[in-house]
């Protein structure tokens, strides 16, 4: 069965998760302009979205319907080519229209899983639970085609083990979309063991068709993406920890942040990037690894934070929920005291001074990781930048020496035990999922 045959009958399930309805905003579109070749006039195309909440399913409908607008206004002139036979449709605003209309067209809510049962593909985005991922793919095996191929989103659970479970004979292959999916690059396609060659090479072909950059992982909890962020995030936990016993929470929290975004020239520093995925999340991944490596990876103070109710994630509006900082507008306005249980808020004359002077100042000429993403010397910026850290005697470039040193260390192993094939895709999973202007293993930054 050709990917175009399959494409006909597809399914998400978890549609209107955060990841699902980014799923199905992607292949309700690529169905869509499939629906316009000459070949496939008259067919019909159905993506069924399924989930349990019909609130959900109602925001993903809204959701498709303002994502599909953007992006058909966006790509008006592409556009033009797929409707050239079309003499009807003369005018942009009309092409668009038709357009979004189909995308929307593609879509049929559900929140019954028995209307996955004509797709020959089918995609899982449901909740970061192995005993349920499980039983929903058990429940799926038995009403989908023999044929079916499964995709499962997880970032952390290995394949083998889904298939094993399922019973779903080599039939699933993971697919580790980064978030959002239709504005992320970067997905990694993970293999297990037993994968049908066929059913692999389908993920692969669908994730071109969708744009995406592809980038294998080994079937290793965590694959290469958390596999580096975890313990890269406990790296930033344990530095921390260190200083709060002299300088206290707030300083420690705000200057080892300060130095994973400033000093590393990373997009966020490492506490907000752990609010933007989920404190909760951050555990559940590490739950999910140490379980299965064998690896101590907890952390005190991720448990402490979640007992304290305080666990980071994004608002219905896309808004940062408190976490180890508090924002407003996107901008960190507090930070949290594990002692006081509280957050203390910035005080750019008082305490937050004194924990920036104590770093240090930046090398001379910074320009941080906004001014540096697009600059055409960037790399010459990034050997400047990272050879004045390396003679530097602050705090702050010491702290940066040590972060860069650990982070080179998790992607070296990452290889060496064969979770990536290749430095280079270690390298391009922090620079296409993590927006880093550079990768871990490199040259200027040793």
């Amino acid at each position: 069965m050709t990917l175009d045959e399959r494409l006909s009958n597809v399914s998400v399930v978890g549609a209107a998760g955060k990841m699902g309805s980014g799923i199905t905003l992607l292949l309700a579109q690529e169905m869509a302009r499939l629906s316009l070749l000459p070949q496939n006039r008259g067919k019909v195309f159905r993506l069924n979205a399924v989930d349990l909440s019909p609130e959900g399913l109602r925001g993903l409908q809204e959701y498709v319907h303002a994502q599909a607008l953007k992006a058909a206004e966006k790509g008006a002139v592409g556009l033009r080519a797929l409707y050239a036979d079309r003499e009807d449709l003369v005018e942009n605003g009309e092409i668009i229209e038709d357009f979004v209309r189909r995308v929307e067209s593609m879509v049929w809510p559900s929140t019954q899983l028995a209307a996955a049962s004509g797709s020959h593909l089918v995609f899982e985005a449901i909740v970061e639970k192995v005993p349920v991922k499980v039983s929903v793919l058990k429940q799926l095996r038995e009403i989908v085609p023999d044929d079916a191929f499964f995709f499962t989103n997880t970032s952390s659970v290995p394949i083998g083990l889904l298939d094993r479970e399922a019973g779903l004979a080599g039939r699933i292959v993971g697919v580790h979309f980064y978030n959002p999916p239709p504005v992320q690059k970067l997905v990694e396609i993970i293999r297990a063991p037993g994968t049908r060659p066929d059913t692999a090479e389908t993920a692969a072909e669908i994730g071109k068709r969708l744009r995406k950059t592809l980038i294998p992982a080994a079937d290793v909890a965590g694959f290469i993406g958390n596999g580096h962020f975890i313990r890269d995030g406990l790296h930033g936990l344990q530095e921390a920890e260190a200083l709060a016993k002299n300088e206290g929470w707030p300083k420690a929290l705000w200057t080892v942040n300060r130095v994973s975004q400033d000093w590393l020239l990373r997009p966020m520093g490492i506490f907000q990037l752990i609010d933007y995925v989920g404190i909760d999340v951050f555990r559940f991944i590490q739950d999910v690894m140490g379980k299965f490596l064998e690896e101590p990876l907890s952390h005190p103070v991720v448990d402490a934070m979640i007992e304290h109710g305080v666990l980071g994630g994004q608002n219905p509006d896309g808004s940062q929920k408190p976490g180890f900082l508090r924002y407003e507008k996107g901008r960190i306005t507090a930070v949290y005291d594990l002692e006081r249980k509280d957050y203390v808020p910035l005080d750019p004359k008082g305490w937050t001074a004194e924990a920036d002077a104590r770093l240090g100042p930046l090398p001379e000429g910074f320009r941080g990781w906004k001014a540096l993403a697009g600059a055409p010397d960037r790399d010459a910026a990034l050997k400047a930048h990272f050879d004045a850290v390396a003679a530097m005697k602050t705090p702050g470039a010491e702290l940066a020496r040590r972060y860069v040193k650990r982070s080179r260390e998790i992607a070296r192993r990452l290889v060496a035990t064969g979770v990536a094939a290749r430095p280079e895709d270690v390298n391009g999973v922090l620079t296409s999922g993590f927006y880093h202007l550079y990768g871990p293993i490199n040259d200027f930054c040793a």
